[in-house]
């Protein structure tokens, strides 16, 4: 019985057909939408039962009779035709008629040229209103290979208006102002793999033949000139990254000594608002020949704002007039490059005695010019006879110009211009130190501040002959001391220093300003060194520039890796975006070569952080420390996962405020 009935049931079935079988039946007629879309279908040749000839027409859609509705089990639907007053498409001309739903609807891109015989409505019901707006002819167009000379006929625009070449935000180099509204409204392809058109977004395009590219990565540092010389790629290493060694060493020992203390000393543990107190000079014999005082110098630190000052101490001073310690008032307002600068002056019986304490700046590591070229100090009594050159003896007779001319400006004088109170705290870079003191010292000695000042300018001269002639006793025999001078030196210095020489003489004014006057072309000359060292200061001082960059990103990174919780959650750094993060951190510092030994090259690791920083589209392959999964991802979007996982850790401080 079940055999007699199983066939009356299959002869049912073949009286009403298979409805998936109609369905393959249309789809010879329907045009196939991978030919719409890619321009080609790769399964036409396997097996693809739809229409692949965009140019051949369907019947089942000329006539009324055969009008049917779309079949939701179609793969692809192809919309039906209507003339102007409703006629069928073959008995009139149609007008081709876009919804307005078409102004939200993805880009569209056609494969074949649609003529105005066979155009068809692409709406979803049938409509016969008036369009908003027209298209004309549309040609060929091709998305893998593009050209501008198909879009040569295209005559619409956005706004109705005929334009006379066509618009692409790809290709055109400019944009004319009738075309503004229609660029805004252009969307870019999403079959483009350009990716400096898919950057573009909005109604900003830029022009490609005026080289102009926006932003301006300012992370990626250009070296900054001037260059002593020109080096090739395979000649640079990882020092050119940083500043040189001879000035990074320099600044070290500078500040090591700034910082360097003296336990289990017998000094004075405070010393009114100063501690720490360290000596300067080791010399124990101290004369009291230039300020009449056997004086001490300190290193100290203020308890006021934490900084270091150099404390020079006198010795058994008394002091008798209370306006003597407030002449140093006038001297804080000497502000000078050339000139040690005077912060305060006080007496004080920390020492157990009564000492006048000067408060100055301290220069840590700085010789005076009696150490340097006169061998003074020096233990095994070793004189340094070395020839001072003209040139640096010019520097250093500028400097002291320069300082004089702001001490005489301010009504002051110096009255110790000496090489063992003149402080060298560079290369050729002196400063004259210990120039309040004797205004303090002598404050009760009657002799006018001209006077003063003449006296100045032959203790400078007196100071130059004594540096060229490498003696300190030098000016104890004039005569010989100026032959010798004379035979080393060139006649403008010779006469120069003559000059200085005879500044208390009376028979023609003589100042400071006048000597700057007859040396200016030296002047010009030191001016010229003073901006080559600036120079070279700002190239070293731009190598450093992009670690601090560096440091900030490195911090991050710490901030978000291996973290235990966060919101309660344990996985947090495990997950998401934040386990690239991970697996980026072991590429950069845990590579290990063939020989599984540890990869230890800081140029690896400087270049993968500069190109996370500037968020490069260069990819990378990330493996995890399993093994088990694999990573392509580019510095960009690495970049874009630290930053978003660094802002979800500022937003509960956000929520306090």
């Amino acid at each position: 019985m079940a055999s007699a009935g199983k066939p009356a049931l299959d002869d049912s079935r073949r009286g009403t057909g298979s409805p998936k079988l109609k369905a393959r039946e249309n789809a010879k007629d329907t045009l196939c939408r991978n030919v719409t879309i890619y321009g080609r279908c790769r399964y036409e040749d396997k097996g693809c039962a739809f229409n692949h000839d965009p140019h051949r027409g369907n019947p089942a859609y000329q006539s009324d009779s055969n009008r049917k509705r779309f079949n939701v089990d179609s793969p692809s639907f192809t919309p039906s035709s209507l003339s102007a007053n409703g006629s069928p498409a073959s008995s009139a001309k149609k007008l081709a008629t876009i919804s307005p739903k078409a102004a939200n609807a993805a880009p569209f891109q056609p494969r074949g040229a649609i003529s105005r015989s066979n155009s068809s409505t692409p709406t979803t019901r049938q409509e016969t209103a008036t369009p908003d707006w027209a298209v004309s002819e549309i040609p060929e167009f091709f998305p893998q290979g593009f050209d501008a000379s198909h879009l040569a006929s295209l005559q619409g625009n956005g706004n109705g208006i005929a334009a006379t070449s066509a618009f692409d935000p790809f290709v055109t180099a400019s944009t004319p102002l009738s075309a503004a509204a229609a660029v805004s409204s252009v969307q870019a392809n999403p079959y483009s793999h350009d990716s400096t058109a898919a950057a573009l977004s909005g109604a900003t395009f830029f022009a490609s033949q005026s080289g102009f590219q926006q932003p301006v990565q300012y992370h990626l540092y250009a070296p900054i000139g001037p260059h002593s010389q020109n080096t090739l790629g395979y000649q640079r290493n990882v020092h050119d990254l940083f500043l040189p060694n001879d000035l990074r060493e320099d600044l070290q020992k500078k500040a090591a000594a700034t910082l360097q203390t003296l336990p289990n000393t017998q000094l004075p543990a405070q010393v009114d608002y100063f501690h720490s107190l360290v000596p300067l000079d080791l010399n124990h014999q101290k004369n009291a020949t230039i300020f009449g005082y056997p004086s001490w110098v300190y290193k100290a630190q203020s308890n006021k704002d934490g900084n270091f000052y150099a404390l020079r101490r006198l010795e058994g001073f008394r002091l008798t007039n209370e306006k003597a310690i407030r002449s140093v008032q006038a001297w804080k307002r000497v502000c000078n490059g050339s000139v040690v600068t005077v912060h305060d002056a006080f007496t004080s019986r920390s020492f157990q005695d009564s000492s006048l304490i000067f408060v100055t700046d301290y220069h840590p590591l700085a010789k005076t010019l009696a150490e340097q070229h006169l061998g003074a100090g020096n233990r095994f009594q070793v004189r340094h006879n070395v020839h001072i050159s003209e040139q640096v003896l010019w520097g250093y007779m500028t400097q002291i110009a320069n300082a004089l001319k702001a001490i005489h400006s301010n009504g002051l004088a110096a009255r110790i211009i000496d090489p063992s109170k003149i402080l060298l705290t560079g290369k050729n870079r002196i400063r004259l130190n210990a120039c309040a003191i004797m205004d303090v010292v002598q404050f009760d000695t009657q002799r006018s501040v001209a006077d003063l000042q003449r006296q100045d300018l032959v203790n400078f001269g007196q100071l130059i002959v004594t540096l060229g002639s490498n003696s300190p006793n030098v000016m104890h025999n004039p005569t010989k001391s100026m032959e010798h001078f004379t035979r080393a030196y060139s006649p403008q210095l010779k006469n120069s220093v003559f000059w200085l020489l005879s500044g208390l003489q009376k028979d023609q004014e003589r100042n400071i300003d006048i000597f700057i006057t007859g040396i200016s072309s030296q002047l010009m000359s030191t001016f010229d060194s003073a901006l080559h060292l600036d120079d070279q200061l700002t190239s070293d001082l731009s190598r450093e520039l992009e670690n601090g960059r560096l440091v900030r990103l490195m911090a991050k990174l710490n901030l978000v890796n291996e973290r235990p919780e966060y919101e309660h959650d344990r996985q947090w750094s495990e997950n998401g975006e934040r386990y690239f993060l991970k697996i980026f951190r072991d590429y950069v510092f845990h590579q290990v070569d063939t020989q599984g030994d540890p990869v230890v090259d800081l140029g690896h690791i400087l270049a993968c952080l500069n190109k996370l920083d500037a968020g490069t589209d260069e990819k990378i392959t990330l493996v995890s420390r399993d093994e088990q999964s694999c990573f392509v991802v580019s510095y960009k979007e690495l970049k874009k996962a630290l930053e978003s996982s660094f802002q979800a850790l500022l937003k509960p401080a956000r929520r306090l405020h």
